[in-house]
């Protein structure tokens, strides 16, 4: 099977994952993969799960979103953050959903109701990722 080189680019890390085979990304347009010999292209990244395989191995990530840059045989994802499912805190995932949750059930008079959203897809992104480790 062919491959192509995957790098994750975060503000504070840079996740070489090597020679993949293919790579699924959440995009804003809906989620779209990427296998060897994909034409150069660019896209926007959403919050969302990253699927990458590589020689028959499957590894996810969580992602807050950016962008998807196709050159070559390389494909760089320039994100804000991506956190391997081992590297989640559910704990701390199912406390932010409910904070996040019992935001918008306040209706309170300052809410960002598009902030505490993306707040919730976050969590919930976080929460299936982070439980594929116990699968």
């Amino acid at each position: 099977m062919s491959t192509f080189k995957l790098e994750i680019v975060t503000p504070t890390r840079v996740i070489d994952k090597g020679a993949v085979s293919y790579v699924r990304c959440p995009g804003s347009d809906g989620q779209f993969g990427i296998m060897a010999r994909h034409t150069n292209a660019m896209f926007a990244l959403e919050a969302g799960e990253i699927k990458v395989v590589s020689d028959k191995e499957e590894t996810y990530l969580a992602t807050r979103g950016g962008f998807a840059e196709v050159t070559g045989k390389e494909v760089k994802l320039l994100v804000e953050t991506a956190e391997h499912a081992a590297e989640i805190d559910l704990d701390r995932a199912e406390k932010a959903l409910a904070r996040a949750k019992e935001r918008i059930d306040s209706h309170a008079s300052d809410l960002d109701l598009s902030r505490a959203e993306m707040s919730i897809k976050r969590a919930l992104t976080r929460l299936k990722v982070g439980k594929r480790t116990q699968a």
